[in-house]
């Protein structure tokens, strides 16, 4: 009997070496999907994905953007799976990414908004010999969610909407309305315009549209804080989102994928048909944008005075940032993983999944060549 139980014993670890050993080989990839010799690269990948892991390991520490969470989490997900690698993303906002990344407390970054130039210099205190950059990395179009009991269809231009979120029309059954929905029962209904309460790349972009498409009707600065007076105020994409969800009369912005359970507003650019915030629509205003950042710093400049038929022009892009010299040691290999994954053929097909925009082809391919380079 003593005999049989060392010999059961003896298959059991044979059998969990044996297991052991295929599941770190099995873990090989190039960009393709492909397997490759792990003994050889030292790369690793899930067998659903295209994660070349390449020394990653321990805990990665990020914050940043909400808009693109819905996104990361995915992504973390695959890459988590493949290398091992607890990734803690935050999705506290722009402002709470930018912040804690110019501070040192985090690896990367999201922001809807690129680097200023005093964000810039504040960054080169915990860049050693380098500075923060801005990749481009998700594309989408913030959305117009709007909560109206008997109207599925609705259309609004850029000075109507400017108007309602500086609370110069302030019912659904506004002359300005009416003349963009003649067909449309519209309420005598107070509107609730949400905004968000945070710092927010979303609010940066989207008060950008009005200030580039409305210059009469909307008079602010912009900026990642809500200048305007008025309207209600909530955190983060998902706050305003749930808040329009659950309020007759409401309206406010926030990423497609956040728009799940609402209606969104078709946008009257001047073309021959409003245009609706989907995927594709994005993508038509993006591949439009031209990078405007120097050296290694890929930041954009969108138009969204676009009038291109079917270009939706209310888009952002999030940007993952991150040091181009003077990475930590400890995390910048997983850094550079991760990055590398997102930026793939396979990373990026994941954002249409999520309702999301992917970078284009002309602009991904510099981002990869930029993440090569980190050190």
């Amino acid at each position: 009997m003593k005999l049989q139980r060392k010999n059961r014993r003896a298959l059991a670890l044979g059998v969990l070496a044996v297991s052991g050993a295929l599941a770190l080989t099995a873990c090989g990839s190039d960009d393709t999907g492909g397997k490759s010799d792990a003994a050889g690269g030292g790369s690793t990948t899930a067998s659903n994905s295209s994660v070349k892991c390449d020394g990653a390991k321990g805990q990665l520490l990020a914050d940043g953007s909400s808009a693109q969470k819905n996104a990361i989490d995915a992504w973390v997900k695959q890459f988590s799976q493949a290398c091992g690698t607890q990734i803690n993303y935050k999705g506290g906002g722009s402002g709470a990414g930018v912040t804690a990344f110019s501070q040192g407390q985090v690896a990367f970054a999201g922001s809807d908004s690129a680097l200023k130039p005093e964000e810039v210099e504040a960054s080169k205190k915990v860049c050693t010999d380098g500075q923060g950059i801005d990749l481009p990395m998700v594309g989408g179009p913030i959305a117009v969610g709007y909560n109206l009991s008997g109207v599925d269809d609705l259309v609004l231009d850029a000075p109507t909407l400017a108007k309602i979120f500086d609370g110069k029309v302030t019912t659904w059954d506004a002359p300005e309305i009416k003349k963009l929905n003649p067909k449309a029962k519209l309420p005598s209904l107070k509107i609730q315009a949400f905004h968000r309460s945070d710092e927010s790349g979303t609010t940066d972009n989207f008060t950008k549209y009005l200030k580039a498409a409305a210059p009469n009707d909307w008079k602010y600065s912009g900026g990642k804080a809500w200048q305007a007076q008025g309207g209600q105020a909530a955190p983060q994409s998902s706050g305003v989102a749930q808040q329009v969800k659950q309020t007759n009369g409401a309206i406010g912005y926030f990423e497609l994928s956040y728009a799940k359970d609402v209606h969104t507003v078709a946008i009257d650019t001047g073309a021959s048909a409003p245009v609706k915030a989907t995927v594709e629509n994005a993508s038509k205003a993006i591949a439009d944008a031209k990078v405007v950042g120097t050296g290694k710093d890929l930041s954009l400049q969108l138009n969204y005075t676009t009038k291109a038929e079917g270009a939706y022009p209310m888009v952002l892009v999030t940007y993952e940032i991150v040091c181009d010299k003077g990475n930590k040691s400890d995390t910048l290999p997983a850094t550079k993983a991760f990055l590398r994954y997102i930026a793939s053929q396979d990373g990026q097909n994941v954002l249409t999944q999520k309702d999301y925009a992917p970078i284009p082809d002309a602009i991904i391919s510099k981002v990869r060549t930029t993440i090569e380079g980190l050190s």
